[in-house]
């Protein structure tokens, strides 16, 4: 089998919940290719990336402390995920064998074997045969989809989503398992995609709109690019602006308790609004230097990483002395 580049091959991102209904529609969409005559690879993550890949680990950084409050801590999880397209990437060159390179070497070699085994037997005699690659795991982040993007965009191939909704009570009670829902947000590469609703059984017309969906992607692939660093400043500072925005609400309530503090002690009303000025001052300064740092140090994507409970605590601490300091302040000079 020659190279899969240049022929038809479509990648398609699978999203949604744990037990939502993927391994399900998996399995439809399987029987599916096989009576189109399309060659069929699920690659399932959970199968690929093992369970120690999660486990949090602190990362040494000499950036600052709201640096380290915006990045505290890091997992495997995303060398593992950048593994299994650099494992795709690999097999669309060299499909006849499924040996991967020493980069991909922390994807299991067995569990990559299971995931592509359609493929590797696929007869010579169909060497023009649509090839679908199912890539199946929760995508919660627009990053993680837009690296599989990428990749299509690479290459030329088709490139669509399938968005799996169920209500959050049927999911937990399959699974017993807490996760975050899908967003609903799309951006403008995100156009080749639907939402099926998984509550009840998938029907045979949800395959066939899945069906029609990659056939549509098969015909219309990507059209690679030479920069798009446009289109990665754009998804960035829209990622920035999310965690300030979230920032900048926390903040605010933390100021309103300060203020009720204050006139708990009490506080007259001339020192209340000097309070007010300068904690308005602090958080928009505190405002500015978060957006800088994460546009600054951040890559594509991680913003959408940043615990922001945890960022404002570098605030809170702020609010805490000018409030500490003003009481005492203000106890000095009232009269005995």
């Amino acid at each position: 089998m020659a190279s899969l580049v240049g022929s038809e091959v479509c990648l398609v991102v699978l999203c949604g919940l744990p037990a939502v209904g993927k391994s399900s529609l998996a399995r439809e969409l399987r029987e599916a290719a096989a009576g189109l005559g399309w060659r069929f690879a699920a690659l399932s993550y959970d199968e690929l990336i093992p369970e120690e890949a999660f486990l949090i680990r602190h990362a040494e950084n000499d950036m600052g402390e709201l640096s380290f409050f915006c990045f505290p801590q890091h997992t495997e999880w995303k060398q593992h995920r950048q593994a299994v397209l650099k494992s795709i990437e690999h097999f669309l060159q060299n499909p006849n064998h499924s040996e991967l390179p020493d980069v991909c070497n922390i994807i299991s070699k067995a569990s990559w074997e299971k995931c592509v085994q359609d493929l590797l037997k696929a007869p010579s005699s169909q060497p023009a045969s649509p090839a679908i690659f199912l890539l199946d795991d929760n995508f919660y982040y627009p990053s993680m989809r837009y690296e599989v993007h990428q990749l299509a965009r690479k290459y030329s191939l088709g490139f669509c989503q399938l968005f799996l909704a169920c209500d959050l009570d049927t999911c937990i009670e399959r699974n017993r398992s807490r996760s975050r829902p899908v967003p609903s947000e799309r951006n403008a590469w995100e156009k080749n995609s639907i939402e099926l609703d998984t509550t009840n059984r998938l029907t045979a017309n949800d395959t066939q709109k899945v069906v029609d969906l990659i056939s549509f992607a098969l015909k219309n692939p990507l059209s690679p690019i030479e920069d798009d660093s446009e289109q990665k400043e754009a998804d960035r500072l829209r990622c920035a602006n999310s965690v300030v925005h979230q920032a900048d609400q926390a903040c605010r309530k933390l100021i309103s308790e300060a203020m009720k503090t204050a006139r708990d002690n009490p506080v007259p009303p001339s020192t209340l609004r000097s309070l007010a000025s300068e904690l308005n001052e602090r958080k928009s300064k505190f405002l500015q230097d978060l957006k800088a740092q994460l546009l600054r140090d951040s890559p594509f994507g991680e913003s959408e990483n940043v615990d922001v409970e945890r960022v404002v605590k570098v605030f809170d601490r702020e609010k805490r002395d000018i409030l500490s300091r003003t009481v005492e302040e203000n106890t000095r000079v009232q009269p005995r």
